[in-house]
């Protein structure tokens, strides 16, 4: 039983997501100083902690049962009713209420609903692969995203609803929609951005838009976490400034150095070669994703680890692309490196359920896989 445990694990996708674990833990460590206190650094070592042991639990356990209707639509209710409470009993953390704060620890129910949003459209889309072209299924599959989307929009959070709708559109495409719908789809998702920036987007969320365009508009309202993040990214050069030497962050120009932009403090203290080893160290994770999405045992764990990859790719992508000055500055968390429990939970419970899928994988074949996601 222990030894079927054990080669049950991918070893070497934990091998390439500590590093990155690791790296978000330096930064906290070597900024401790500045608060005076090792608060963030001690938090995210239990946070880390738990999430592990959680990788482990749905690791062992039969991950079948999340296939079940009953199960999925129960959670995504639960989590839908959380969201409303949220507007009643929610903390307000900068502008937001989408946090439920404990105290010593806040949880953040959107990360939770990620999670959940992917495998429902799993489920979903798994079993009507055969007519998956028929273009009535992206308006059905868009009414479960559209109920979570609307709910975190208005909390305002924009980041989480960015990530729920690149969720849904991701899993669309690589469910094997007609491409001639594709245009159709780009065409609504225009119309509604339109709809939302004239009737929903706060004004500093518009701003946050018109900054990404023009950064340098306001650098000391609202493009000032983005112009401060580009400084601190570029002032790492090569080899970085050193360990517990990034000034951007000492000095606190940098806000939120141990969250939203994590990857610049990490940038200044190590530099370019740093960088790109963490950009290797993403690619690595994802790339054993897929691994997963080429073996799963039916189109629900195929396209369950599909789902997955579009999750931490759009966080990566977003977050890496607001500390570097080209994308709205939106509160996305990097996975694994920023601070934080919610997230992390549902990373790693998202590995977790990939390790429990891993028993019943198949051997993939490339024309099979070319057919079962391309439609062809």
């Amino acid at each position: 039983m222990k030894g079927s445990f054990l080669k049950r694990i991918d070893w070497l996708l934990l091998f390439f997501v500590l590093p990155i674990v690791a790296a978000g833990l330096t930064v906290m460590k070597s900024f401790s100083p500045l608060e005076g206190n090792n608060v963030f650094f001690e938090k995210q070592l239990i946070w880390v902690a738990i999430s592990l042991i959680i990788f482990f639990i749905f690791s062992m356990i039969d991950y079948r049962f999340l296939k079940r209707t009953d199960v999925l639509m129960t959670l995504f209710l639960f989590l839908s009713g959380i969201l409303v409470v949220l507007f009643v009993l929610g903390a307000v953390s900068h502008g937001a209420q989408s946090w439920f704060d404990f105290g010593s620890f806040s949880f953040q129910p959107a990360d939770m609903m990620k999670l959940v949003l992917i495998l429902i459209l799993a489920k979903y889309f798994s079993r009507r692969h055969v007519e998956i072209k028929n273009i009535k299924h992206i308006f059905v599959s868009g009414l479960y995203a559209i109920i979570p989307f609307g709910l975190v929009l208005l909390q305002p959070d924009f980041g989480s609803a960015i990530i729920i709708f690149l969720i849904w559109f991701g899993m669309t495409l690589v469910s094997g929609i007609s491409k001639k719908h594709l245009l159709t789809l780009m065409f609504i998702g225009i119309l509604v951005f339109g709809l939302f920036w004239a009737f929903i987007f706060a004004p500093y969320q518009k701003a946050r838009v018109v900054n990404f365009i023009n950064p340098m508009a306001d650098i000391h309202g609202t493009g000032y976490n983005a112009i401060q993040s580009t400084i601190a990214v570029g002032s790492g050069q090569i080899t970085g400034k050193g360990l517990g030497f990034g000034t951007q962050s000492r000095l606190k120009f940098l806000p939120e150095y141990q969250t939203d932009f994590v990857f610049a403090a990490f940038s200044e203290e190590w530099g370019f070669i740093g960088a790109i080893l963490i950009f290797l160290l993403y690619g690595l994770v994802i790339w054993r994703i897929l691994y997963y999405a080429s073996v799963g045992s039916s189109n629900f764990e195929t396209l369950f680890a599909m789902g997955v990859a579009i999750f931490f790719m759009s966080h990566v992508l977003i977050n890496v692309g607001m500390n570097l000055g080209i994308m709205p500055v939106t509160g996305i968390t990097l996975p694994f490196m920023s601070y934080g429990g919610s997230h992390l939970l549902v990373e790693f419970t998202s590995l977790g359920i990939l390790m429990s899928m891993r028993r019943n994988a198949r051997p993939a074949h490339r024309d099979d896989m070319k057919n079962e996601f391309l439609g062809m």
